[in-house]
C-alpha cells in the first residue's frame, strides 16, 4: 500500500506514510472517551433504567450534580444544578470500573490470562453483552452504542469519501488488526471454551468492542491504563476547553478505606441544565479524532500529514547512516509529523539531509566526523544535496496530491454548501485537511528551492571557519614569497 519515491534506483528517500500495522497505543499518552450515542439504539428507557441501577447500587442519588440526558450528540451528562469550576461531578467506585483486573475476577479470567488487556476487556464486554438480562453489567451494556461514527464503522462507499488519505489506510490497517486478533481469540480461547462461550461471536462483535474501548476508556490514570468507567464515560468533548487539568483522578474512598474511586471534576463552571464537558486531548490531530471518535475540529493544529524517511537498506552507505541516526536517537525510518502553517519538526531537514548524503558529500560519513556530523547536519550541507532534497519532497507531495478523487477547490465548495451528514463532513475535512499540509509543505521547499544561490554550504563554513573567507565571501590566496 506505500508510495515510494526514489533517489536513484538503488535508494528512497520518502514515501507517504501508511499504518500497515495498528498499534493500540499511540505516540502520546492518551485516554479514550467518547460518548457520541445515536439515540435510537439508548432509548430514554434504558438511560433511565441504567441510572435507577447507578441509584440502587448507591453510586448517585437524586442530589447528583450532573445525570445522564438527551444532547447534540446523543447522550451527555447534563448539570442538575450550577456547577462550580473544578467540583466534582460524580464520583464511581472501583466496583463498577471495568478493567483487566474485572476480567481476571470473572469466569473467563483464568482462560483470558495471557491476552493482551484490551482484547481480555473486549472479550469481557462482548460475553456481558450476549449473556443480556442475566449479566449483571446489562444495564450498563444497554447504554452504549452499537457504534459511533468512527471511521471503523464506515461503509465501503462511506470509506471511498476518503479515498487518498491517510486516515484510509490507518483505519484499513486497524481493522485488519482486529480481525487478526479476532482470530487468534477464537482458535486460543473461544472455541475450546464452548462453556464459557454458548454462543456464536464474530469478528463484527469484536469490532464493536474494540471500537468501545478506543472511543470510551479511560487511560493515564494511577496503575490504570485501561478502564472504562460507567456514567462518566458519557462526559462529552469540547474543543472551547483547552486544558485537561481537574478532568479526573483515582484517589482512595476514605480515610480507612483501600477501596478506590473514580472523580471526574467540571474544568469550566456549568448553568444547570447545561452539558458538563471536558477536553478530550490537545495532542490529538483530527485524523486521530476521527478514527478514535467520530468527529474533527475546525482548529488548524489539529490539521497534520505525517512524513515517512527511510534510509534504504540498499544504499552503498547503510550501515554508516544508520550508525549515525542511532546515535542521535532516531532509526532506519523515521515519521514527522507536520502541522498546518507550522514550521517543520526540528529533526526532519537534518535527517533529510542524512538519508541524502552521497556522492562527494559521502566524506561526511567517515569515522573522523562521526562525533559531529549530525552537527553538520543542521546547516545545509552543499547545494546538491539541498536540492535533492527539495525535488524528492516536492514531488512526493505532489504525487500524494493527485491520489485524491478530489482536488481542495472541490472540498472548499462541498464544505461552503453545507448540508452534509456527520460522516461525510468528517471526510471532507480530513481530505481537505491533508491538502493543504501537503501544499504547505510544498510551498516551504519550492522556497527553499528559490534560496539555494544564498545558503552557505559546509564548504564555505569550512574554508571561513579556518580564516581563508574574506569578508565579501572571497576566498584569500596567499603569493609565495
Amino acid at each position: 500500500m506505500s508510495t515510494l519515491f526514489y533517489l536513484n534506483p538503488s535508494s528512497s528517500i520518502l514515501k507517504k506514510h501508511h499504518n500497515s500495522h495498528f498499534k493500540t497505543h499511540t505516540k502520546r499518552p492518551s485516554f479514550y472517551i467518547n460518548s457520541l450515542l445515536q439515540p435510537q439504539t439508548s432509548p430514554p428507557q434504558q438511560v433511565e433504567t441504567f441510572w435507577q441501577w447507578l441509584s440502587d447500587e448507591k453510586v448517585v442519588t437524586h442530589k447528583s450534580p450532573a445525570k445522564p440526558g438527551v444532547v447534540a450528540e446523543g447522550l451527555g451528562l447534563v448539570a442538575q444544578k450550577d456547577i462550580s469550576r473544578n467540583e466534582v461531578v460524580l464520583e464511581i467506585p472501583k466496583k463498577f470500573w471495568i478493567n483487566p483486573d474485572t476480567v481476571a475476577a470473572s469466569e473467563i479470567g483464568n482462560v483470558c490470562s495471557g491476552l493482551k488487556p484490551w482484547v481480555c476487556v473486549a472479550l469481557f464486554l462482548i460475553r456481558e453483552k450476549l449473556k443480556g438480562d442475566e449479566s449483571w453489567w446489562g444495564k450498563y451494556i444497554d447504554v452504549l452504542p452499537e457504534c459511533t461514527d468512527s471511521t471503523i464503522f464506515w461503509s465501503e462507499e462511506e470509506l471511498y469519501e476518503i479515498q487518498g488519505t491517510q486516515l484510509l489506510s490507518t483505519t484499513v490497517g486497524a481493522k485488519d488488526y482486529v480481525q487478526s486478533e479476532f482470530l487468534r481469540v477464537e482458535e486460543e480461547i473461544i472455541l475450546p471454551n464452548q462453556k464459557l462461550f454458548p454462543f456464536s461471536i464474530t469478528v463484527e462483535d469484536f469490532l464493536w468492542a474494540f471500537g468501545i474501548l478506543r472511543s470510551r476508556a479511560f487511560s493515564r490514570l494511577r496503575g490504570q491504563n485501561l478502564v472504562l468507567i460507567p456514567l462518566a464515560d458519557l462526559i462529552n468533548h469540547s474543543s472551547s476547553i483547552t486544558t485537561e487539568d481537574y478532568a479526573y483522578e483515582i484517589k482512595g474512598a476514605g480515610l480507612f478505606s483501600r477501596d478506590l474511586i473514580f472523580s471526574l471534576r467540571s474544568p469550566v463552571p456549568v448553568k444547570a441544565g447545561e452539558q458538563v464537558l471536558i477536553q478530550y486531548d490537545l495532542n490529538k490531530s483530527n485524523a486521530e479524532l476521527a478514527l478514535d471518535y467520530g468527529f474533527i475540529e475546525s482548529r488548524s493544529d489539529r490539521v497534520t500529514y505525517t512524513l515517512n524517511l527511510d534510509i534504504a537498506e540498499s544504499d552503498a552507505n547503510f550501515g554508516d547512516k544508520l550508525d549515525i541516526a542511532e546515535t542521535n536517537g532516531m532509526n532506519t525510518t523515521a515519521y514527522f509529523d507536520i502541522t498546518l502553517d507550522q514550521p517543520l519538526p526540528k529533526e526532519m531537514l537534518p535527517y533529510l539531509r542524512l538519508v541524502a548524503l552521497g556522492g562527494t558529500d559521502a566524506f561526511l560519513l567517515e569515522s573522523i566526523f562521526r562525533n559531529s556530523v549530525w552537527d553538520h547536519l543542521q546547516l545545509p550541507v552543499s547545494r546538491a544535496n539541498e536540492e535533492v532534497i527539495c525535488q524528492v519532497v516536492r514531488n512526493a507531495c505532489k504525487s500524494a496530491l493527485a491520489g485524491y478523487n478530489t482536488t481542495l477547490e472541490e472540498d472548499e465548495k462541498l464544505k461552503k454548501e453545507g448540508n452534509l451528514s456527520q460522516r461525510l463532513q468528517i471526510a471532507v475535512g480530513i481530505r481537505a485537511g491533508e491538502k493543504k499540509v501537503l501544499q504547505h509543505i510544498d510551498s516551504i521547499f519550492k522556497e527553499r528551492e528559490q534560496e539555494l544561490d544564498e545558503f552557505e554550504y559546509y564548504q564555505e563554513r569550512r574554508l571561513r571557519d579556518l580564516g581563508l573567507v574574506g569578508e565579501q565571501g572571497d576566498i584569500i590566496f596567499w603569493e609565495p614569497k
